[in-house]
């Protein structure tokens, strides 16, 4: 979910650990390695960013989730906790499994995956959303090439009665992104999912400024909204391992089918 929660500032060496790589002693989530099964298959040397959103423990570090970052020429929240369904299921979980499942499925088709976080723990938070939109950037940590493309997988928080799925690229960058969104959208619809009867006014498609992860990511990057987990019949489907399985399978389909052009 993107909505920003509160509001507390951070001293300078946390700051720094944020952006030049956290001592062992923190708790921030360091980006997870490259990944492969293989080096065969129809999307053998392709790499592919895979962003789960948020992180199970952000509740539990206000003070370094909410410092300022660079979002793209303005600041906003490190990150944020995240939304739930009503029973209490995080976000965080579902954009986790959904992300796994993701990212097995594009490792056997040959894919290099790239995880922007390595685990789904309470013990931990972030990385920030600047850190999630540069993973993969030619010229951060060493690259010598951007990634092929990145997926940020979130859940939605809205109204009770709002449900469906939607997909969001940035302002800036719409023309390298929307073709993904496209084959992103087809894809989810292909596998049963609704758009969304709140956000695109019926196309599912969503263009915005100001979310860092999107504003950094020099490749072209789309941020799902997979569901409402506020709605109950989104939330039963997003809760599920079933559910979860179809989502994973459709992204993967999606990526796919926008690699092999």
């Amino acid at each position: 979910m993107l909505l920003t929660r509160l509001g507390l500032s951070l001293g300078a060496a946390a700051l720094a650990a944020l952006h030049v790589g956290a001592p062992a002693t923190t708790l921030v989530s360091a980006p997870a390695a490259s990944s492969t099964a293989s080096s065969s298959g129809p999307l053998a040397g392709r790499t592919v960013v895979i962003d789960p959103g948020h992180q199970l423990g952000n509740a539990r570090f206000p003070r370094q989730i909410n410092a300022p970052v660079d979002a793209g020429g303005f600041d906003k929240p490190c990150n944020t906790t995240g939304t739930a369904t009503n029973a209490g299921y995080p976000e965080a979980t579902f954009a986790w499994k959904v992300a796994v499942g993701v990212r097995d499925r594009l490792r056997a088709l040959g894919a290099t995956v790239i995880m922007t976080r390595h685990s789904n723990s309470r013990a931990k938070w972030g990385p920030c959303v600047d850190v999630r939109g540069k993973i993969g950037d030619r010229g951060y940590r060493g690259r010598t090439s951007d990634a092929d493309l990145k997926l940020s997988i979130h859940g939605d928080g809205s109204a009770a009665g709002n449900h469906g799925f939607h997909v969001i690229v940035a302002t800036a960058k719409k023309a390298e992104s929307m073709p993904y969104a496209l084959d992103t959208r087809a894809a989810l619809q292909r596998a049963g999912f609704v758009r969304s009867t709140y956000i695109g006014a019926g196309t599912a498609l969503s263009v915005r400024g100001d979310l860092g992860t999107l504003n950094w990511s020099d490749m072209p990057t789309v941020m799902v909204e997979l569901g409402n987990m506020r709605n109950a019949g989104d939330a039963r489907v997003m809760r599920s391992a079933a559910g979860q399985r179809r989502y994973a399978t459709a992204l993967a389909s999606a990526a796919q089918t926008y690699l092999s052009r």
